[in-house]
C-alpha cells in the first residue's frame, strides 16, 4: 500500500479563545485571521522586493549557502541559510514562527522564478533578427540554450514579455528582473512552516478537526499580550474519507468573507499493478490549461485489432 496526499477546503465559522473560553463570532475570526495574513504578507513582500535582483537570484540558483552547505528543501530554511530571513516592523510584535510562515511564502514566490529566469536568459542570449518569425537556425540555437522540457507556450510568453519592453522603447533587458516585476505573494498563511508554538491540528471526531492557532487580538500587535491561542472547529467535507491516515497542518486564507482552511490529508491507496490494464487516459496540457483528454481501451499487442 502507498500514501496519497490531497487537500480539502474547509470553513471555520467561529473560534474559542483557549485561555478564557470566550466564543469568537465569525466576523471577529475573519478579522483576526486577516490581520495574521496581512502581517505575514507584509514580511514576505519585503523579502521578495529586497531579493528581486540578478545577484540574489544567482545565489538562490546556486543552491549553496554562504557556509558552503546545500540549501534545505524547505523554503523558509533555505532563505534563512542565505541570511534572507524576514525582519519585523518596528513597533509590531510577531513571533519567529510567524516569520517562518512569511519566509516560506517568499521562498515559494522566488524559487519558481528561477525556472522563468532560465527561459528568459536563453531567449535574450539567442534573440533573433525578427522575433516574430525565427529562422530554423535561430530555433535550433534557442532550443540548445533552453533547459529540457520547456513548452512552446512558455517560449511564446517570455518572448512577448521581452518584445513588449523593446516595443515600448525600453533598453534591451539584461535579465528577468528587468522583464518582470517582483513576484506577488498570495494572501495566505502557510502554517506548515511553523511548529507547535504557533499551530496544532488534531482530529476530534469522524467528521471534525480542531485547528489551534495563535492569532493577533489587534491589527498591529505591540507585544505577546496582543496574541492569544484560538481553537477553530472545522467540519470535514464529504470528499474526505473517514479512514484518513493523517491530518496535516493547513494553510489559512480569507475568501468571500469567510475563513478558509486548506487542509491536507493522507490516505492509504493500493499500488497499481504493473500489467493487466485495459483502460488508459491521456492528457495534453498547455502552460496552464488542459487542452485535450481522452480515454480509450487498450488493445493487446499482437491481437490484430
Amino acid at each position: 500500500m502507498g500514501k496519497q496526499t490531497a487537500t480539502a477546503t474547509c470553513t471555520a465559522y467561529r473560534a474559542i479563545v483557549k485561555k478564557t473560553g470566550v466564543v469568537v463570532p465569525a466576523g471577529v475570526v475573519v478579522a483576526r485571521v486577516s490581520w495574521l495574513i496581512t502581517l505575514t504578507q507584509v514580511l514576505a513582500s519585503a523579502v521578495i522586493a529586497e531579493r528581486w535582483t540578478e545577484q540574489a537570484l544567482d545565489e538562490l540558483a546556486g543552491g549553496v549557502g554562504p557556509d558552503g552547505r546545500d540549501l534545505p528543501a524547505k523554503g523558509y530554511k533555505a532563505l534563512r541559510r542565505l541570511g534572507w530571513g524576514s525582519r519585523g516592523e518596528a513597533g509590531v510584535y510577531v513571533s519567529d514562527r510567524v516569520r517562518c510562515c512569511a519566509d516560506e511564502e517568499a521562498a515559494r514566490a522566488l524559487r519558481p522564478a528561477l525556472h522563468r529566469r532560465t527561459i528568459i536568459e536563453a531567449i535574450l542570449k539567442t534573440w533573433p533578427d525578427n522575433s516574430r518569425k525565427r529562422t530554423d537556425a535561430e530555433w535550433t540555437a534557442l532550443r540548445a540554450a533552453l533547459p529540457a522540457g520547456v513548452l512552446p507556450a512558455e517560449i511564446r510568453t517570455r518572448t512577448r514579455q521581452v518584445q513588449a519592453i523593446i516595443d515600448g522603447g525600453g533598453a534591451f533587458p539584461s535579465g528577468i528582473t528587468e522583464v518582470e516585476g517582483a513576484p506577488f505573494n498570495a494572501a495566505q498563511v502557510i502554517l506548515a512552516a511553523a511548529d507547535k508554538q504557533l499551530v496544532t491540528v488534531a482530529r476530534t471526531g469522524e467528521r471534525t478537526v480542531e485547528l489551534r492557532v495563535q492569532l493577533p487580538l489587534v491589527e498591529r500587535p505591540a507585544s505577546r499580550r496582543d496574541w492569544a491561542w484560538h481553537v477553530l472547529p472545522v467540519n470535514l467535507p464529504r470528499n474526505v474519507p473517514g479512514d484518513v491516515l493523517k491530518i496535516c497542518v493547513p494553510t489559512v486564507r480569507v475568501s468571500d468573507g469567510r475563513v478558509r482552511v486548506d487542509l491536507p490529508f493522507e490516505t492509504e491507496v493500493p499500488f497499481a499493478p504493473a500489467s493487466g490494464h485495459v483502460i488508459a487516459a491521456g492528457f495534453d496540457w498547455g502552460l496552464n490549461t488542459l487542452l485535450a483528454a481522452t480515454i480509450g481501451r487498450l488493445t493487446p499487442r499482437g491481437s490484430g485489432t
